[in-house]
């Protein structure tokens, strides 16, 4: 079944943090992909410690898209196309009961991956297993395939006063 928690709210990448602990709770093989992520957010070190649970990151993301030159975008795209191939090789084999694809949404809308791999992904293994895609406005091929779609709206927010990121809080 295929997933989508998305939104200019937070809690998209907590629900789906929440999902991940809930299954592997349940004993089911759990594969946690950070897109645009390098690793660092709070929950990586949690989520790598819990048996069931693979976690991969985007080891060259270390900047916002709109900072990057084209070098840069081109190291982040090929670092996004291997946790795609690292999702097929294990849902292929069996070896992953969900995928959760955090900022899969900003990634694919930015075309920093191989948007034909993600598509076929997602068609090939949402009725064989969970898939999981977070992140802002999702594609339309998306939202019509998706079992569960969950909007995370914005009512209020403290970065609308100045107040930036804290960690262990927004990441």
């Amino acid at each position: 079944m295929l997933h989508i928690y998305h939104g200019d709210g937070k809690g998209k990448t907590t629900a789906a943090v929440g999902l991940a602990v809930r299954a592997a709770g349940a004993g089911l093989n759990v594969l946690f992909l950070q897109f645009l992520k390098n690793g660092s957010s709070s929950e990586i070190k949690v989520l790598s410690g819990i048996d069931g649970i693979t976690v991969r990151c985007c080891e060259e993301c270390n900047k916002f898209t709109f900072e990057m030159n084209d070098t840069e975008k081109n190291a982040v795209s090929d670092d996004h196309n291997s946790m795609l191939e690292l999702a097929m090789t294990m849902l292929s084999q069996n070896n992953a009961d969900i995928v959760i694809m955090d900022e899969f949404l900003d990634a694919y809308n930015k075309s920093m991956m191989d948007t034909e791999l993600a598509e076929r992904l997602i068609s090939e293994f949402s009725e064989r297993a969970e898939i999981v895609l977070t992140g802002r406005s999702p594609d339309e091929k998306f939202t019509e395939k998706a079992d569960y779609i969950s909007n995370v709206t914005a009512e209020k927010h403290p970065y609308t006063r100045g107040i930036t990121a804290r960690k262990g809080i927004e990441y």
